[in-house]
């Protein structure tokens, strides 16, 4: 063959472009956690296909290899019973008794308060309380519940201008409220939920600050049969449970996850799997497997809240001219909205949590079924939740 200046840089291009075309080639994607079943050596860039050989419980029950219990969150248990006693107690001005606010304080901060205590945990007294776990004890917001808690007392014993127990058009349901409507119960409970039990479960026990610790400090010879990365976990789990061996139905995050059916599945059985998937993983030492549960359990609790607050704004719509009971689930919508932005990067910020309040108006007696349909699309936008879905809520 003869090579002439043409052909030799003929040659040179192709391998100019060979190079570039080498060098353009994207890395071998794959698995690249080593403790994974389908761990690809090869791999450069993992592709989130990682999948893992762990045994998941059918429920939340973990033991060691000696059958002890691996499993403790009995102060997540007594703040779920506190706020229960606190809810009772509030409710009863419903019907015309006077609340006293400073009970009511008492009780949040577990100072001086003798409880029913009907789980027998020893809460009198214990080192146990609501408020210095509401959003880690931030000042502002801790006044704000304590505030509403003495506007409640103040308006049981007819001492708050404009305030009074309002009865349902049917006369079957009666709630004390504000002048504007509003419910200080469901601000006080749904509110918790939100700035103690939500934000303890996303931002502390899930964030890293109680995720990266020891793993291996489990001493079952001194009685400690977890390690402290597992206890974080189901310190985490237990503000999500309604366990209680006297209160018989399902309360708080578990109760209204269990209502939340989206994307053709329940919120509830998929936060529960994520948190035994989670645990197990931790168990078996598979971190990464750990953190997408995390994943999982931000979002869709995110999802539960956003979506019960959309359910009350139905509520309201379809009660738009009862002032008891429009007024009640807009306290209750208002709650939910208010909860949205304690999550970990969350999809509702707080700026966005406010604006959807703003579109439905401080002045329960004042707002329009146009505004509310206006907020419901609003939070559903946020939230990648269809109209029709948000309808159905």
């Amino acid at each position: 063959m003869k090579f002439t200046l043409d052909t030799i840089m003929g040659f040179v291009f192709i391998g100019l472009a060979m190079t570039i075309f080498t060098s353009c080639n994207p890395d071998k994607t794959g698995c690249t956690d080593p403790i994974a079943s389908n761990y690809d050596d090869n791999a450069e860039d993992d592709d989130g296909s990682c999948t893992y050989d762990v045994t998941v419980p059918m429920d939340y029950t973990f033991v060691d290899n000696n059958g002890f219990n691996t499993v403790s969150f009995s102060g997540q248990h007594q703040r779920l019973n506190m706020l229960s006693e606190m809810t009772t107690y509030m409710k009863t001005a419903n019907g015309g008794a006077v609340v006293e606010g400073a009970t009511l304080i008492n009780m949040f901060g577990n100072d001086s308060y003798t409880w029913e205590d009907c789980d027998n945990l020893e809460m009198t007294g214990s080192s146990k309380q609501i408020r210095s776990k509401t959003v880690g004890g931030d000042p502002e917001i801790v006044a704000q519940f304590e505030g509403w808690m003495n506007e409640l007392g103040s308006a049981s014993t007819g001492d708050l201008e404009g305030a009074g127990v309002v009865t349902s058009n049917d006369g079957a349901k009666s709630y004390m409220q504000n002048a504007m409507g509003h419910e200080w119960t469901q601000f006080i409970e749904k509110g918790l939920m939100g700035a103690c039990f939500y934000y303890n479960i996303s931002q502390v026990y899930l964030g890293e600050g109680k995720m990266n610790v020891s793993n291996d400090d489990a001493d079952p010879s001194a009685g400690d049969y977890y390690t402290t990365m597992e206890h974080h976990w189901d310190e985490a789990y237990g503000y999500f449970t309604s366990i209680s061996e006297c209160i018989n139905n399902d309360r708080f995050w578990l109760k209204y996850a269990t209502d939340i059916n989206l994307n053709s599945q329940n919120s509830m059985e998929v936060i529960d799997l994520a948190f035994r998937t989670g645990r197990a993983a931790i168990s078996s030492d598979m971190l990464p497997l750990r953190d997408t549960q995390i994943q999982v359990i931000r979002e869709e609790l995110e999802l539960v809240c956003g979506a019960i607050a959309i359910h009350y704004i139905n509520g309201a719509i379809e009660n738009i001219g009862d002032d008891a009971i429009r007024n009640h689930e807009l306290s209750e919508a208002k709650a939910f909205i208010m909860s949205l932005p304690y999550g970990e990067n969350t999809m509702v910020s707080l700026a966005d949590a406010n604006s959807i309040q703003s579109t439905i108006g401080d002045n329960f007696y004042n707002v329009t079924t146009a505004s509310l349909i206006d907020a419901r699309a609003q939070l559903a936008g946020y939230l990648g939740i269809s109209s029709a879905d948000a309808e159905s809520l």
